[in-house]
This record gives C-alpha cells, structure tokens and sequence, in this order.
C-alpha cells in the first residue's frame, strides 16, 4: 500500500473517531422505537426500488425481528436516528437467521459444524442523513461489527446487493459464497458474502480502528455475559470447507 493511500486511509479514520464523538449506537427495545427502526427501513427500501410499498409504512418482519436472539441496531447523530442493520445470531441447526431463506445450502454445513453466525439485514439509512454523512454506512455497520466481538461470533453472513458487494469485501474482507438470487419480497437479486471474523479482524481494525470498542461499550448494548449463551465446541473451518465446496 503506497504512503498516500496510507495517509488519506489515516485521514479518513480521523474524521470517522472524530465523528464518533456525536454518535449513539443503541438496540431498538420498547415498542415505539421499533416502530420508528421498521418505518425507517420502509422508507429507505422504497427509496431504493427495494420493496413494493406497504399500506402501513413499516417494513416488519415478525420471525425474525421477534427472534430472541434479534439485535434492532439503531444509530444517532446528535440525537437523530439516521441508520439501522439487524443482526441476528444463530447456533445449531435451529438457528433462525434470514439469510437462510435462500442460501441455506451455504449456511446449514456452518451451523451443523457448531458454529455461531451473525446474519447482517435490513441496514437502512435516512437519504438527507447520508447526504450529509457520506461516512453513514461504516458508522450504520458498526454496532454489528461491536456483536460479532461481543459474541465471539465465528461467521458473520451478509445478503447485499451484487452492487453493494465491493463494499462488505473492502471493508470487512467478505468474501462471496453465492451467485446472486431472488430473495422473497425484495425486487433486485442478492447474493451471499461471507466473512471469518477471527481469521480478518485484526486487519480490519488495523485499517479502521473506529470499528473498536471497549468491553462497556459492547455491555451498554448488548448485555453483560450473554456470550456464554452459545457456549459451544471450539471447531473451526474454512468458509469453503464448511460450504462443501
């Protein structure tokens, strides 16, 4: 990597932890800031061609968002909330995770290994914050990226955009492990990334240490101890091992 690509990567993560100083990460619980998180993603979705509209403007997925082991991220600037992504986590072959809709030929091989994924969906952001943010999407990913440590998570799986893919595989190292497909009740085909979180993380925070956290930041979020929830077997495998490729 040159020493300019270097120094504008340097620049770039300044203002980010400069920025940091006026964001709020929080998890979505009573009933009214859900609502606000699932009119939100409405909106954005539309905006996108993502969705055909709703009569009631919220874009609620019942399963998944009810899930016990759901995470509703929110994130403000100065009090607004400008972004949201659902992370759900799942262990076993009872795991309910969304991505499993279509890719479960990808996703069954890690679960039935013993290990613990974190399915990114439904990221949205509002379009004036964005304007005014363009840093909005590393700032929208980030609690996500705070639970995959919290949780020593092994995979964390996303279902982008074929467009939006350069993104995840620059910034987090995903790596593809599916040609795009039709996901239920979304117009444009998605595909399959995939990303070994112990394998990348040390690289990825080296190049953008905004996505690091202390342990009461994760706590404010996500609980204290609940990592022990998926006490599991220590089996590591390769993602294209474990995708029987």
């Amino acid at each position: 990597m040159s020493e300019a690509v270097v120094e504008a990567s340097s620049r770039f993560s300044e203002r980010i932890l400069k920025l940091l100083e006026r964001v709020d990460h929080c998890i979505a619980r009573t009933p009214s800031e859900k609502d606000e998180i699932y009119r939100l993603r409405h909106e954005a979705y539309i905006r996108n061609e993502l969705i055909d509209p709703r009569a009631d403007g919220r874009l609620y997925d019942s399963h998944y968002d009810n899930d016990q082991q759901c995470w509703i991220t929110s994130t403000y600037i100065d009090g607004e909330l400008v972004a949201t992504v659902r992370v759900n986590l799942g262990f076993g072959t009872e795991a309910v995770l969304p991505s499993q809709q279509v890719f479960s030929d990808v996703i069954l091989p890690h679960l039935k290994a013993g290990r613990l994924i974190a399915d990114f969906t439904r990221a949205a952001a509002r379009l004036e914050a964005s304007k005014r943010f363009p840093e909005l999407p590393y700032l929208a990913l980030r609690p996500g990226y705070m639970a995959l440590k919290h949780f020593d998570v092994d995979v964390a799986i996303a279902s982008p955009r074929p467009e939006h893919a350069a993104f995840y595989r620059r910034v987090f190292q995903f790596v593809p492990l599916s040609e795009p497909r039709s996901y239920p009740n979304v117009v444009p085909q998605v595909m399959c990334l995939g990303m070994e979180f112990h394998a990348v993380r040390d690289r990825v925070e080296a190049r953008y240490p905004f996505f690091c956290s202390s342990l009461a930041e994760r706590r404010s979020l996500f609980g204290d101890g609940l990592a022990e929830t998926f006490a599991r077997p220590a089996i590591k495998q390769d993602l294209a091992v474990a995708a029987g490729a």
